[in-house]
């Protein structure tokens, strides 16, 4: 990022050519303005790395673990580990009825999904793309109460770059991201 200087309406004009012309490509200026991932708030372990633990427990850094399992692992192959900052508000019990797995995308990134059964009766499952600043973890408490109000189903996915989804935020990886879900939604 370019040295602070003289402001014009809050930027400065290293800053704003920093923005436009660090590479003058739209869609390098359009991830430069929407996507600001969070830090992780949530890991996903497979069955050989769960241990006894409560709810809220704070994360293990990411890079230290290997990767679980691919979307044919099964269901309950993977489990979720919240840290605090996923201010979760529910109890152990909602939280295993939360589902965590990987898919792969069009673009070969690894792309972590959730599916929160909410209603077991439900005949639908909403498909939800989260917002800007926020991965899985946060939103985990959300989606059970949404999915408990509207009596349905949840499914929601990280976008790259995001959570513990792999490769960088981009408008190409949005794209190839909520059609991996949507082909991930379908098969379950």
């Amino acid at each position: 990022m370019p040295e602070p200087g003289p402001r014009m309406n809050g930027f400065s004009l290293g800053e704003l050519c920093w923005l436009f012309c660090c590479p003058p490509c739209p869609s390098r200026i359009a991830a430069k303005l929407a996507f600001l991932p969070p830090e992780p708030t949530y890991t996903v372990l497979a069955p050989e790395q769960r241990a006894p633990a409560p709810a809220a427990t704070p994360a293990p850094a990411p890079a230290a673990q290997p990767a679980p399992a691919e979307e044919g692992a099964g269901p309950g192959a993977c489990s979720l580990h919240l840290s605090e900052r996923a201010d979760w508000q529910y109890s152990q019990r909602e939280l295993d009825a939360v589902e965590v797995f990987f898919s792969r995308t069009a673009r070969d990134n690894r792309l972590g999904c959730m599916f929160v059964r909410c209603a077991p009766s439900s005949r639908y499952t909403l498909l939800f793309s989260h917002g800007n600043a926020v991965d899985l973890g946060q939103m985990c408490s959300f989606y059970i109460g949404l999915g408990s109000r509207i009596n349905c189903n949840i499914f929601s996915y990280d976008y790259s770059g995001y959570g513990v989804s792999s490769g960088k935020p981009s408008e190409k990886n949005l794209y190839a991201d909520i059609d991996a879900a949507w082909q991930a939604l379908r098969t379950r």
